[in-house]
């Protein structure tokens, strides 16, 4: 980060910070640590510590204490901030809020961080070490071969990996005889909660088989979800919030307004009462997952292609575009939201309004060509088991059959201009693409890619509206949308 001659954020300046600034209100010197955090990163800052500091706001027994596994980056640039950060909303009017929350950050190798993590207050874990950090197979077991997991089995007292952390200080809390934890993945990662039960389990059977039987009688692993665009941390962001504040922050954070957090009625009695300040609980997160796959990630790639082949590079120019933006909207309401099991406690309308919100926010500024990525990988989970459940029900899927023909038409045209994919099935389908006659091109796309599933490639109703909507891609705009009946 770029050195600053403004006074450094941190509690003796917060009397200097500009007015406007949201700034907590709570004694921060009388917070309690009860929650440890796993992975002191961006999302970590920009999601989990903003629900706890607007719990503390009513409720001021959250203070938490974030790790680093390897990296001593945050460490080094919060410490002298006494964890004091800059989270920055960005909303139609950008808000800039000083977390008070944090009240360390610190290195794994550090003995705070296995001391307050076997303090009798500690009472919940988070962690936010991304998919890998869970050092599972393919059927959610442990992975025995993970490099972190080898090395840990054979040296337990010393870890590495989070997972031989996890159960290093449950089995000292086992020990002492004190209470057991509420452990929250917040990676979004389908049935982390679960995962990261089955790692840790399956971890302290090689290490002390006795811990089995106590972590299931006294650890809690709710499944989660968690959902906020985060943008990196850039230069521009570090001057616009000093220009803001007043202060030198070292590593402000930033994310959209529209933020999300949802957890299985998994936990202890004495969790804190996150409902207060919008946390979901629920018991059937694969719902609200499902919802979410459908609805944000079907539209999204849907706007991807549809997007690109209409000369938009990203989100919110694409959404900027009337006939997009309606044709999106119309694709959620009239074809995605009728195959969702609306899950408890969500007003579906509401939730795709939320949606059209934050994909029109001009302060986020997310390329289509990324979301474009993979899409022989994401589009099977995204819009193929829709159109399925649609076919099933007798209900429309032109719209969704759009969004597959932009896709094809993408390869395509990527193919022709002699551009990789950035795709793990590149090479095959460029290859299909260029081999294929424009006029049988989709058909054999659908047939011969190795992505689609026998139950559609064989599907009349699926192969004839695919049919029908790639004939309507003539690279125009107005072909592309109109062809389609968005009131059907």
């Amino acid at each position: 980060m770029s050195p600053s001659n403004a006074a450094r954020l941190n509690p003796e300046n917060i009397s200097k910070l500009s007015s406007g600034v949201r700034c907590y209100d709570y004694d921060r010197d009388s917070l309690p640590v009860r929650v440890v955090h796993f992975g002191a990163g961006a999302f970590h800052r920009a999601h989990q510590l903003d629900y706890f500091d607007r719990l503390n706001a009513i409720d001021p027994n959250w203070g938490v204490c974030s790790a680093s596994l390897r990296s001593a980056k945050v460490k080094d640039a919060l410490e002298p901030q006494d964890g004091l950060y800059t989270l920055v909303v960005l909303d139609d009017v950008i808000e800039y809020r000083i977390i008070g929350t944090l009240k360390s950050v610190v290195l794994a190798k550090d003995p705070e961080f296995i001391e307050r993590l076997t303090a009798p207050e500690t009472l919940v874990v988070t962690l936010t070490i991304t998919e890998k950090g869970y050092c599972v197979t393919a059927d959610g077991q442990l992975d025995v071969e993970n490099p972190d997991i080898k090395r840990d089995l054979a040296t337990p007292s010393s870890p590495v990996s989070a997972i031989g952390w996890l159960a290093l200080c449950l089995s000292i809390r086992m020990e002492r005889g004190l209470n057991g934890l509420n452990i929250v993945s917040c990676d979004n990662l389908s049935g982390n909660g679960e995962k990261l039960r089955a790692a840790v389990l399956g971890y302290v059977q090689h290490t002390n088989p006795d811990l089995v039987s106590w972590i299931e009688s006294n650890c809690f692993f709710p499944n989660t979800m968690v959902d906020s665009i985060t943008p990196a941390t850039d230069e521009s962001l570090l001057g616009r919030v000093q220009d803001a504040i007043g202060l030198n922050d070292e590593w402000p954070i930033q994310r959209e307004a529209f933020t999300s957090w949802i957890i299985e009625r998994n936990v202890s009695e004495d969790f804190p009462d996150l409902a207060k300040v919008g946390v979901t609980f629920t018991s059937d997160v694969a719902a609200h997952e499902s919802a979410k796959l459908r609805l944000l990630n079907g539209a999204h790639s849907s706007l991807a292609y549809i997007g690109l082949l209409c000369g938009h590079e990203t989100v919110y120019k694409g959404m900027s575009d009337p006939d997009v933006m309606t044709f999106i909207a119309s694709l959620m309401r009239d074809e995605i939201a009728p195959s969702v099991n609306v899950p408890e406690g969500m007003d579906i309308e509401a939730y795709i309004n939320s949606l059209i919100s934050r994909f029109q926010n001009p302060e986020i500024e997310h390329l289509l060509s990324q979301i474009a990525w993979d899409g022989s990988q994401k589009l099977p989970f995204r819009l193929f088991q829709t159109v399925q459940d649609n076919i099933g029900a007798g209900r429309s899927i032109s719209k969704l059959c759009m969004g597959i023909c932009a896709w094809m038409e993408f390869v395509r045209r990527q193919a022709i201009s002699g551009t990789q994919l950035v795709d793990p099935k590149d090479k095959e389908l460029r290859a299909l693409a260029l081999a294929s006659d424009g006029k049988n091109y989709a058909e054999k796309f659908i047939r011969e890619s190795g992505v689609f599933p026998a139950s559609l490639r064989e599907n009349t109703i699926f192969l004839e509206n695919i049919n029908n909507s790639y004939a309507s891609l003539a690279g125009f705009k107005k072909n592309i949308l109109t062809r389609v009946e968005l009131n059907d």
